[in-house]
């Protein structure tokens, strides 16, 4: 006869299974959290500094010749470093206050592209090493990715004639007044952050929901043969659909603590990170691109596949180095640590 308290479900066993679930989940976030939050706020404060400073257009000088290389007026440089320094949402007002009324559909798609592959560097670099990824090399594949792929999109729709028509902006501008106040900023910046709490919990709580139903290892297993052609392992699967899927910024969380665990290889979280850098947030990112007159063709497949191509040839060429020059160029133990 069946052991029918296996399938118990009365209210009482309900809501402490339901209550434990919750506490569990708040928990990890609040850890998760306290490493984001550590890597967050001192760049948000330098970035801040930076800006009060006037220091920004002075950063932003080096880029200019290199938007030649992408078909791009010098000035659009400003906006690159913007969202380098800060959000892709930092580049986007820097654009709106420029005059772009004589971009094409071709370079505002190329300059999407280079926000996409490359922004918010402080953070999202400060994410990969606390995943054990090495700080230089994220660095060059992430800024070098972008500015190849900028270079690869410019030179195919120039020579094939495509996108050459005006650009269609769907974001309104800002309109100018005063700047907000040290204390209106900070309250901002801690709404921001209050916020990204939320959105961790939720997906802590989503992630628990969508392991508890199999869905997970759907996922996982419908994802393991592309990633397995690539040569990342099956075991970083739901690591790489977070920074895909979510972002890096947000998908962070589950970044850090799946690459703490010490359950995926130092190796497959090195590849998994090099591919989401160059190619995250398929979704929300992608949309706002497409409302500054992006088409699709750079910004999510042209991405897409240029990101599974790269980080193939990365694995390719990983393999033939020694395992302490590796240790010592690309990744390091720190993703094999325990989790706090």
């Amino acid at each position: 006869m069946p052991d029918s308290t296996r399938f118990d479900m009365s209210p009482a066993r309900l809501a402490a299974a339901l209550l434990r679930a919750l506490w569990e989940v708040l928990a990890q976030s609040a850890r998760v959290c306290r490493e984001l939050f550590a890597i967050m706020i001192p760049v948000v404060i330098g970035v801040k500094v930076l800006q009060e400073l006037g220091a920004v257009p002075y950063l932003a000088w080096p880029l200019k010749p290199l938007m030649a290389l992408c078909g791009l007026p010098p000035e659009m440089g400003l906006v690159w470093a913007a969202a380098l320094l800060n959000t892709i949402y930092s580049g986007i007002i820097v654009f709106l206050s420029l005059d772009t009324s004589a971009l094409t559909q071709a370079q505002v798609t190329v300059l999407a592209t280079l926000l996409l592959v490359a922004h918010n560097m402080p953070v999202e670099l400060g994410i990969a090493r606390r995943s054990g990824a090495r700080l230089r090399f994220q660095l060059l594949a992430r800024f070098l990715g972008a500015l190849m792929l900028g270079m690869l999109l410019n030179a195919a729709y120039s020579s094939l004639g495509l996108l050459q028509d005006p650009a269609v902006v769907l974001f309104s501008r800002p309109e100018s007044g005063p700047d907000p106040t040290l204390w209106l900023w900070a309250l901002g910046e801690a709404k921001k952050l209050g916020s990204i709490a939320l959105i961790i919990t939720a997906l802590m709580a989503l992630m628990r929901l969508l392991s508890a139903v199999g869905a997970i290892g759907l996922l996982n297993r419908l994802l393991r043969p592309v990633l397995s052609l690539i040569g990342i392992g099956p075991a970083a699967s739901s690591l790489t659909v977070a920074g895909l899927t979510l972002g890096v910024t947000y998908g962070a969380g589950l970044i850090i603590l799946e690459a703490k665990s010490g359950r995926v290889d130092k190796r497959d979280v090195f590849f998994s990170l090099t591919l989401m850098g160059l190619c995250h947030s398929l979704i929300e990112d992608t949309l706002l691109m497409a409302m500054l007159g992006a088409q699709l063709s750079g910004i999510l497949w042209a991405r897409l596949v240029f990101a599974l191509l790269a980080t193939a040839l990365l694995v390719k060429c990983t393999a033939r180095l020694a395992p302490q020059l590796a240790d010592r160029l690309l990744w390091s133990d720190v993703a094999r640590a325990p989790a706090p």
